[in-house]
């Protein structure tokens, strides 16, 4: 299976790159893992509904640039289905039985995802209700990806 995250925005955390890098590794036995980042759209602090849009729009082409055509693409969305991680591995297994072995999970800017990037989205996807940062996303979307071939395989995890 092949696996792109792509996100908007440069990781700076030192910490967080570690922890990437961990699960990164711990990946490399089940899938090929790339991230991909795109530039965030450098805005002004008080913005318009207008320019928070055209933020969201451009950051959006870059997401949409780096997304195939034969790409199944998971959208983090606050607003997304909420699901359990064995019913992420479930999905994640389903597709790979079904051809769909190129999956994008995308990862928006501060602002979110553009309408663009929504449209082409197959499923939006909620860790929680609540809001977190969009770099500590990362770290939990590896976490779980890797979890989920675990559940896939029966291997042991902690709970």
């Amino acid at each position: 299976m092949n696996i792109k995250i792509i996100a908007v925005g440069k990781l700076k955390e030192k910490y967080l790159k570690q922890g990437i890098q961990e699960y990164l590794k711990r990946l490399n036995s089940y899938a090929k893992v790339d991230i991909v980042e795109v530039a965030d759209e450098k805005a002004p602090e008080n913005m318009s509904e207008a320019e928070m849009q055209e933020v969201m729009r451009k950051e959006g082409e870059r997401i949409l640039s780096n997304i195939g055509q034969d790409t199944y693409v998971i959208t983090l969305e606050i607003e997304g289905k909420m699901l359990a991680s064995e019913q992420l591995a479930a999905k994640m297994d389903e597709l790979a039985t079904y051809g769909k072995s190129k999956i994008a999970f995308v990862i928006g800017g501060s602002l979110g995802i553009s309408k663009d990037v929504r449209h082409r989205s197959d499923l939006a996807l909620s860790f929680s209700k609540m809001t977190f940062p969009h770099q500590v996303m990362r770290l939990i979307l590896l976490e779980q990806v890797y979890r989920a071939f675990r559940i896939i395989r029966n291997e042991p995890y902690h709970k």
